[in-house]
């Protein structure tokens, strides 16, 4: 079976005109995939896919249906089944999972504290991880880590929602791949500056008074980050499904994000270029603009500070989930 990363959403929405009668057959990554259009993948307008959010995996995106751990998989549950494993163990002293061993794998696992990651070239896949507090899971100082198939959550949407699902704590984390992982319950969903961030679902944040909740956010970097393929819901009217930000100061550059169904938040994505800071390739092309909680997706615009004639930068094929229609350039 094709990784799901590999997804058929932009051929879909983009690149083929459909009928609500039609199928689609197409050959992406080696694999042929029928697409029964009507009452499946929603409505055609003028080649591009509507009503994708009620229910993204209709439409090729993630939901619960396609990211996590897979169905019927069994979990044990640390530390009470295992404690410990090649490259990792349960500290009682922290009430954590450490991660310090080069090349380590962790699948198959429950853990319902913090995953500590300080070791390069892990890999998490197929682990269920429920933290409150801080940190669900962080990267510190480390190269080429890749968490796919997961559930990051907090405990619950109010006081036991985690401030941050899986944090680069340090900003200097290279290489990380960020797939097919469902994610909930939280502040700031991901929060790093480069990587690749691909087929996630990210949704129901939580919130305690005074939060500024974000789907996925930069600190901002001039590190490639690319973001595609995500299905980002932020029901609260702040602060963001996606943020480039940019209040550290300094430039903001080389970031992608493509092919994602988002809405929600004040904008729905904040664009690098607020307080007067430089940016320079930014491509910001084919998403979907949810409109779930506000007509503009986000309870302000779908974007906010994003400056389309920076150098490399460009705004093109973004459209409006329940028409179809182009989202115009800020």
């Amino acid at each position: 079976m094709a990784d799901r990363s590999s997804r058929i959403t932009e051929f879909a929405r983009r690149h083929v005109r459909l009928s609500a009668a039609a199928i689609a057959v197409v050959l992406v990554a080696g694999v042929v995939v029928g697409l029964a259009i009507s009452g499946v993948l929603g409505r055609a307008h003028a080649g591009v896919l509507t009503y994708c959010a009620p229910t993204p995996s209709k439409c090729g995106f993630p939901d619960a249906t396609n990211t996590g751990p897979p169905a019927g998989a069994t979990l044990q549950t640390v530390p009470g089944q295992v404690s410990s494993g090649l490259g990792w163990k349960f500290s009682s002293y922290y009430n954590e999972v450490d991660v310090t061993g080069n090349g380590a794998v962790l699948t198959g696992l429950y853990i319902p504290y913090p995953l500590n990651i300080t070791a390069s070239n892990v890999t998490v896949n197929a682990v269920k991880v429920i933290a409150s507090g801080t940190f669900g899971v962080t990267l510190r100082h480390t190269t080429g880590v890749t968490i796919e198939n997961s559930i990051i959550s907090g405990q619950n949407a109010t006081s036991g929602r985690v401030s941050n699902a899986l944090d680069d704590v340090y900003g200097d984390s290279t290489g990380m791949v960020i797939k097919n992982n469902n994610i909930s319950y939280y502040r700031t969903a991901i929060a790093v500056t480069t990587g690749v961030i691909t087929g996630n679902y990210i949704h129901n944040p939580g919130y305690v008074y005074g939060d500024h909740t974000n789907g996925i956010f930069d600190n901002g970097s001039t590190q490639q980050l690319t973001i595609s393929g995500n299905t980002i819901f932020n029901s609260l009217g702040q602060t963001d499904a996606i943020s480039l930000n940019t209040t550290a100061g300094g430039q903001v550059a080389n970031k992608t994000v493509t092919g994602n169904l988002i809405a929600g938040g004040g904008y729905a994505i904040y664009g690098g270029a607020s307080l007067g800071n430089a940016n320079s390739n930014i491509d910001i092309t084919n998403n979907d603009f949810g409109q779930l909680y506000y007509p503009r997706s986000g309870q302000y615009g779908a974007v906010a500070y994003f400056n389309s004639s920076a150098s490399g930068s460009s705004w093109s094929g973004n459209t409006w989930d329940s028409t179809g229609a182009t989202v115009p350039a800020p």
